[in-house]
């Protein structure tokens, strides 16, 4: 199964909250620990207005959100520059934040983003969320349990200190000390697979430091606390520009994987529908004017899809 993102190997059902993460519930208030990753280098404030109502499609919203005015996003506000809180502490930013704000517009909406562990977003599209978008990688598991809308393109990459000082080979991790988001794929099935087989090889295990935010791990990787870590690719990128010129990126980026905006199960004209909108946005500029804005272009599609196959 490809590997990226945010995932995980096995659902057994929805509300296994850490089997649905997969490779990020709060409140909005709550900040993301302090770290390299985690301040600057936001891209100018997005403004919706920008963004033409689309009649037709703002028709198809559903009485219940069409009443309340809002989109309500689930998001893990933790995973720069994706999705992540701002100076202030408490204003998610991010091109996810962007294209959920880009999303509402187009259907004359208001969007709401509030910050959400990542375990936590899937169990609760429905009851709690409208959406969830928070790189969610899509997987046969995911689309077992909810609609996904694919939005972008990314893979795995690894990091380590500039220069490599301790000489980390991804051939052999062996007793390593490997960092994480907790719930991605990078941590399961990526790095576990890769401690099995060492396992299995007679040779030391990875020691795996989980984290659930991001920024710790790559708070932990600038100080030395961990050896390397691995992450979505636009993650690395945008940590390595954000840590004064003290990390390196170690091998290549593979296994890349379309993202997708997660919709519940039950709800599929709603998931029809964000495809729909989001395809508007990929027609009139809207989707790249963003993705330009945070140099993250590389990731773009060329068209919306719902429920995309993928390869297990």
């Amino acid at each position: 199964m490809p590997l990226r993102s945010r995932s995980a190997s096995t659902i057994a059902a929805l509300g296994l909250a850490a089997a649905l993460a997969l490779t990020s519930c709060t409140n909005a208030s709550e900040t993301a620990p302090a770290g390299p990753a985690a301040s600057g280098g936001a891209a100018a404030a997005f403004d919706p207005t920008t963004v033409a109502k689309d009649d037709a499609l703002a028709e198809m919203v559903p009485a219940a959100i069409r009443s309340k005015g809002t989109l309500t996003f689930g998001s893990d506000t933790t995973y720069a520059p994706a999705e992540f809180l701002g100076p202030d502490g408490q204003t998610a930013v991010g091109y996810d934040v962007d294209l959920a704000k880009a999303i509402a517009a187009k259907l004359g909406l208001k969007a709401q983003v509030q910050t959400a562990e990542f375990a936590g977003i899937l169990p609760s599209l429905g009851p709690k969320f409208d959406l969830g978008i928070s790189s969610f990688t899509v997987n046969p598991e995911r689309l077992k349990a909810v609609n996904m809308v694919s939005y972008f393109n990314a893979g795995v990459l690894w990091a380590v200190q500039k220069g490599n000082p301790k000489n980390i080979s991804l051939d052999d991790l062996c007793g390593k000390t490997v960092g994480v988001q907790t719930g991605t794929i990078q941590e399961n099935p990526d790095v576990s697979g890769r401690s099995k087989a060492c396992v299995d090889a007679g040779k030391p295990a990875i020691n795996v430091v989980s984290l659930k935010n991001q920024a710790d791990v790559t708070t932990r990787l600038v100080n030395g606390g961990i050896d390397v870590m691995a992450a979505d690719s636009p993650i690395i990128g945008y940590a390595l520009s954000q840590t004064g010129d003290q990390l390196q990126t170690l091998g290549e980026v593979y296994d890349a994987a379309p993202q997708g905006i997660t919709v519940a199960k039950s709800d599929t004209a709603l998931a029809e529908l964000v495809t729909k909108t989001m395809n508007s946005l990929i027609a009139d500029g809207s989707y790249t004017k963003i993705l330009k804005s945070w140099n993250n272009t590389e990731g773009a599609v060329t068209k919306s899809e719902l429920n995309p196959a993928v390869s297990q």
